[in-house]
């Protein structure tokens, strides 16, 4: 069975028909929230970051949130192909002690320890990250305000309610709870222009730095009520951040007016391009938009998909259903990571003989 799936916006489609897909079309490449689900795309990581870009020269924008930060600031380390079988190892064994009477670990222990594998994992590396050659990277934050200003037994989960409500209504006017901020690494000795347009949304643009590098990635990995919100970030206005998938769950940002000119390659573990956490809900909202006219997908087959063990892709409800039994998620994960290589080798050799017939409408 084929395991990978070709989407494409209608201005990448006409890309393809008339020159491929070539790695100097590539301006940028975007890394979606969405927890052990993003472990599936790693070899597809390997073989884009380790082989396939590096024929090209032009700059790359690197946008994530959460695990898609991880991804894309681990594509910017020097042998970027080792880097990403190390995020693979320890995101899988990774393990956390309950206290007596607990079912789940608490925020503050996740949050712990998740800072300490993110020191040891970037530990005297920021430098290759903020300096690479070609790759810019930006890392998505979702800060609170007003009432998610400050992280607070109650007001917090109240803040979220509102949010919530506010977003069923319309997604722009949660940005009276929450902002976009996004931590970009310097181009040219400044911050990178954004790659995407931010009339959308309630934005603000902040330096990645020395200072700031370990707390913005670990804030825009920071799940509300799984981890603990990251306050007042070096360089940034004060408030508590968290998980860039609260705004930008999948980025569907607006490319299409950001670019001048380039593609925007996805791996992606679905079709569906969500706009933020919120919207999971909102069947409405998961829809392809003119932001992602010049975008390419490259996500699972869905009758793939159900060939993995469990029948689905890896996700934080593994944590529950294999409870403490470490070994038997770390080999159901370790198994779905094994599968996903057929994702690589199918767009490698899509890549030296595109089919037309292959490529779908995003």
């Amino acid at each position: 069975m084929a395991a990978l799936r070709i989407y494409a916006g209608p201005k990448a489609r006409q890309h393809i028909e008339s020159n491929g897909l070539r790695p100097h079309d590539v301006g940028v490449v975007p890394g979606a929230a969405g927890g052990p689900k993003g472990l599936v795309l790693g070899p597809l990581d390997r073989f884009i970051f380790g082989d396939w870009l590096t024929a090209s020269s032009q700059p790359v924008h690197l946008v994530g949130a959460s695990i898609g930060a991880w991804r894309m600031a681990t594509a910017c380390l020097d042998d970027p192909e080792v880097a990403f079988e190390r995020l693979e190892r320890d995101y899988i064994a990774q393990d956390y002690e309950l206290e007596p009477g607990r079912k789940t670990p608490t925020a503050a222990h996740v949050s712990e320890r998740f800072g300490q594998s993110l020191q040891s994992f970037y530990g005297g590396r920021v430098d290759e990250v903020l300096a690479h050659p070609r790759y810019r990277l930006h890392i998505v934050t979702s800060r609170g305000r007003h009432v998610l200003g400050r992280e607070h037994q109650v007001r917090t989960p109240l803040g979220y309610l509102g949010a919530f409500l506010t977003n069923t209504v319309h997604r722009r006017a949660m940005g009276a709870w929450l902002e976009r901020v996004v931590f970009s690494a310097p181009g040219s000795g400044t911050p990178a222009t954004l790659p995407f347009a931010t009339t959308d949304y309630r934005t603000r643009q902040v330096p990645l730095s020395h200072a700031n590098f370990n707390v913005a990635l670990q804030a825009s990995c920071s799940i509300p009520f799984v981890l603990k919100a990251i306050h007042n970030i070096p360089g940034a206005p004060p408030g508590a951040y968290w998980d860039g998938g609260i705004t930008d769950y999948h980025l569907h940002l607006n490319y299409n007016a950001g670019m001048r000119e380039g593609l925007v390659l996805y791996p992606h573990f679905q079709k569906a391009v969500v706009p933020g956490w919120l919207d999971k809900a909102l069947k409405w909202r998961h829809g392809a938009t003119h932001f992602l006219d010049n975008t390419v997908v490259l996500a699972p087959d869905p009758q793939w998909v159900k060939q993995l063990p469990g029948g689905k892709l890896p996700d934080r409800t593994d944590f529950a259903r294999y409870g403490a039994d470490l070994q038997a998620r770390m080999k159901a994960w370790t198994a779905a990571v094994s599968a996903s290589r057929q994702l690589a080798d199918e767009f490698q050799a899509w890549l030296a003989r595109p089919d037309m017939s292959r490529v779908e409408a995003l």
